[in-house]
């Protein structure tokens, strides 16, 4: 019988999931509502309520996102990178292959957004080298990186949170590659997928295509000759500042430096409210065409080379780079203007890039999201800078200004090695063993303390803690084991193998909806009693849930998909036409690789 408790579980189930789609707050805010919720409503105590900041799955998600920091920052993530980009050759089939294959396995130790951020840089320099349009290969490598979450216990948040999930209900544990055997077929799978079908699925177009009104980025941004320096002269008398010029939306020109005379101070990153004045020279970037019909009207002199800012803007000191704004970015929802991002880190936004559309005027006051292409000019120092203050971007194009820590790689790879020598033992507890690795990173000087910290994504952190007591009340109050008897009285006798399908099916529909995480904790104890009630086996039911959550194809929702869509310039329908074909494929291998490996009775 429904109780009151149980009504108003299902109220708090609700309301995070509308929370979750209308994304009127952030997702960790949401968790944070409902942790908070849960005790004020009587549904589970104080203690509970928190119980998730102590929990395995949190402590192995903080654990891993150090190793992976560590791992990153002394290059050896890049030294496996470049082989294997350099195999593929000039086959597009190779490249798909042997990149997405990569990607999917680095995935399975380390957050799947990192590995695809890896490889990202390196991937596009392929794609532009072969002539190949980037469209063709980055879905396929972020596909594959969500799918390489499947391939270990530890390379995915659902399956971190797993054991925890199921230990309410004194269910046996699963090792670390317990589902191995289906990241596998899976992984091989999708592969073959993209390696037959490729060509009929996914969308040929990228960067080198003319987009936001035929504009070709790669011609006015990418070019050493890009560059040009002009000198007001004294007679000059308006008063306008950069912004009212309009320089961008009217000639593709970008002021990037002011120079107050020949030997006056410089200003590298000049703010779009500041006016020039007569005897100043200026840096801009934009095709030479364009600076001419700018200087011509203004009545500015161009000259033919740098001069006075031969030396500050050389190729050794100052370039162009791309920057991708990351999933739960604090950059999201907002502008350059109300972060102050050109006065915090001195570099040039020139333009930003959203899907299939280039905008260059009006930069500062356009509302950020999370995928967004940002063109950057600056001094190679400056974007070093941002690159170690600032989780909110991650780099495409690479530079050499970043100090890596070679000369510890070997204690990095010592670490790592530990931490995985300890969980294969199975006498060490999953977080123990990896927190003992990411300590290990830090006495070593992998790492310092504060870069630790800083690697963290605590919003990740708050999300996974905050909802795992939702899955205590859920289980606790019965809310559970009431949903699951209306679900298979509405579905009748059926075998476990076909309950299991049902339990795949549902949980990929939620994904779609809420996080993977949000959908494992509600469903994992669901899935529990269902099975329990059918008489299958009630493990192979939580796993399912875990594995499932990972079948975010359809829609760009899941962060990789987000994070790729901007380099790949992918529209929503690319996802609808790969995705749909790749959700059907997972469902499929995966029931029939548990069906296989499992020995579950059909």
């Amino acid at each position: 019988m429904l109780s009151v408790d149980m009504m108003m579980v299902m109220a708090v189930i609700v309301a995070a999931v509308f929370l979750f789609i209308v994304e009127w707050v952030r997702v960790d805010v949401v968790a944070i509502i409902v942790m908070i919720s849960l005790p004020l409503l009587g549904l589970i105590s104080g203690q509970e309520a928190f119980v998730g900041f102590s929990s395995n799955a949190v402590i192995s998600i903080i654990a891993v996102i150090i190793i992976g920091a560590g791992l990153d920052r002394t290059g050896i993530m890049n030294k496996v990178a470049k082989p294997i980009t350099r195999l593929a050759g000039n086959s597009i089939s190779r490249l798909i292959t042997l990149v997405s294959a990569t990607v999917a396995f680095i995935s399975s130790f380390m957050q799947n957004i990192g590995a695809v951020a890896l490889f990202l840089p390196a991937t596009q320099r392929v794609c532009k080298k072969m002539g190949v349009a980037p469209s063709r290969i980055l879905m396929p490598m972020g596909f594959l990186g969500i799918i390489g979450g499947c391939l270990t216990l530890v390379g995915s948040s659902p399956l971190i949170l797993l054991n925890d999930l199921m230990a309410p209900s004194n269910l046996k544990p699963f090792g670390l590659f317990a589902v191995t055997p289906i990241g596998i077929a899976l992984v091989v799978a999708a592969l073959a997928y993209f390696v037959i079908f490729g060509k009929f699925i996914l969308p040929n177009r990228g960067e080198t295509e003319k987009a936001g009104g035929g504009i070709d980025l790669s011609k006015i941004y990418y070019s050493a000759s890009g560059l040009s320096e002009l000198q007001i002269p004294s007679s000059y008398k308006s008063d306008q500042t950069l912004e009212q010029m309009a320089l961008r939306p009217n000639y593709l020109v970008s002021v990037v430096a002011i120079a107050k005379g020949e030997k006056g101070q410089k200003i590298f990153a000049p703010d779009r409210d500041l006016p020039l004045y007569p005897n100043n020279y200026i840096a801009v970037v934009g095709v030479r065409k364009n600076v001419e019909k700018f200087a011509d009207e203004y009545g500015f002199r161009l000259k033919d080379k740098l001069e006075v800012f031969e030396d500050d803007l050389s190729d050794s000191n100052a370039g162009q780079i791309e920057a991708i704004i990351t999933p739960r970015s604090e950059l999201a929802d907002t502008t350059l203007k109300k972060v102050h991002f050109t006065e915090k880190y001195q570099v040039n936004p020139l333009a930003i890039r959203r899907r299939e559309k280039v905008y260059y005027g009006g930069l500062s006051d356009i509302i950020l999201q999370s995928g967004d292409v940002l063109l950057l000019q600056g001094l190679w120092e400056k974007f070093s800078i941002l690159k170690d203050d600032s989780k909110d971007l991650s780099f495409i194009t690479s530079f050499e200004a970043e100090v890596m820590k070679i000369h510890k790689a070997k204690w990095a790879i010592i670490c790592f090695l530990i931490a995985l020598a300890m969980i294969l033992s199975g006498q060490v507890k999953l977080s123990v063993a990896l927190m003992t690795g990411a300590l290990g990173m830090v006495l070593t000087g992998v790492l310092n303390i504060d870069e630790a910290y800083h690697a963290v994504d605590w919003r990740t952190v708050f999300l996974l803690a905050g909802l795992i007591p939702l899955g205590i009340a859920t289980e606790k109050t019965g809310t559970a084991a009431y949903l699951a008897n209306a679900i298979l009285g509405f579905i009748g006798d059926v075998s476990p193998i076909v309950l299991l399908a049902v339990i795949g099916i549902l949980t990929s529909l939620f994904t779609l909806v809420v996080s993977n995480v949000g959908a494992t904790v509600l469903l994992v104890p669901l899935a529990i009693n269902m099975a329990m009630g059918a008489g299958a086996d009630p493990r192979m039911a939580a796993l399912t849930v875990a594995v499932a959550a990972s079948n975010t194809f359809v829609l760009p929702t899941h962060q990789v998909n987000a994070y790729v869509m901007g380099p790949g310039d992918y529209k929503t329908v690319d996802y609808l036409k790969a995705g749909s074909l790749m959700t059907f494929l997972y469902l499929i291998v995966m029931i029939g690789a548990i069906y296989v490996f499992y020995g579950i009775s059909s």
